[in-house]
């Protein structure tokens, strides 16, 4: 392998606008990175302009009823001075802090809520960037979450397209020829928290190109990010530890009822 091919070129693309509702984003994202793409780049974007292009957004008054709506199956809360911290399952699968709800690069007033099918919308600006620059490229949409066990937060992938999201090692071997049998790499999420590096959180860029993974771009059908969202069945910390030990003791209140009124034999021996 050369050393060329260790090597990964991440920048972040100037001249994108403020994003308003309705707004062209292959348009607005091909203009900025017209010249520049190359077969096999990967172009990062946040999902919050996509939520903006695609009219996501509620009053901010209504952000916990937004919450609340968008919520799914509720894995975690954690009263504090400001309120409750609710870490929930959102209509996209995905476990996050208020359901992805979020009023951080977001117009006055509004909140912003995420795409409706995040990987949908990943696929329609990838065909629209092969289109009209004639590359093989793929998209990644990032939104930033939290992690079980690990201080801070980290840009991670919730909607991809012409991307392996995953590097299955498994049956491989290592440097040492050891037999990798578990390993998966979420490379997806690796290049969403990499391309965060070079946007930030309050620089005003949100989409960078990433080069030199040409090897995992491919076809606009191969699974996109939500492949990477854990099945229930497979999911051993599905629960946070308050909910958890509630539904533990509620289920042994149960058994013990019905082992109360359970007949008992009047058999003798």
């Amino acid at each position: 392998m050369s050393r060329e091919s260790h090597r990964l070129h991440v920048w972040a693309v100037d001249g994108i606008p403020e994003i308003v509702a309705g707004d062209d984003l292959p348009q607005i994202i091909g203009d900025a990175v017209a010249g520049t793409l190359e077969d096999g780049d990967i172009i990062s974007v946040t999902s919050k302009i996509v939520s903006k292009a695609e009219g996501r957004q509620v009053a901010a008054a209504d952000r916990e009823q937004a919450i609340t709506d968008q919520t799914v199956r509720t894995v975690a809360t954690r009263e504090h001075a400001r309120g409750v911290t609710r870490i929930v399952e959102n209509p996209q699968g995905l476990v996050m802090a208020a359901a992805g709800v979020d009023a951080s690069n977001a117009p006055e007033g509004v909140v912003l809520l995420l795409p409706e099918d995040p990987d949908a919308s990943a696929h329609r600006l990838a065909g629209a960037l092969r289109e009209r620059t004639g590359k093989t490229v793929a998209v990644i949409l990032t939104d930033t979450l939290g992690r079980p066990w690990r201080e801070g937060q980290t840009d991670a992938a919730i909607g991809a397209a012409g991307l392996r999201v995953v590097d299955d090692l498994r049956g491989s071997a290592d440097a040492s020829g050891h037999l990798l049998e578990a390993t998966i790499a979420a490379v997806a999420d690796e290049i969403a928290g990499t391309a965060d590096l070079v946007k930030g959180k309050a620089s005003g860029m949100p989409v960078a190109v990433i080069r030199g993974l040409g090897h995992l771009v491919g076809d606009l059908e191969l699974p996109g990010a939500r492949a990477l969202i854990r099945p229930a069945d497979q999911d051993m910390f599905r629960l946070g530890s308050d909910e958890a030990w509630r539904e533990g003791y509620a289920a042994g209140l149960r058994a013990g009822n019905s082992d109360e009124t359970a007949p008992r034999s009047t058999a003798r021996g």
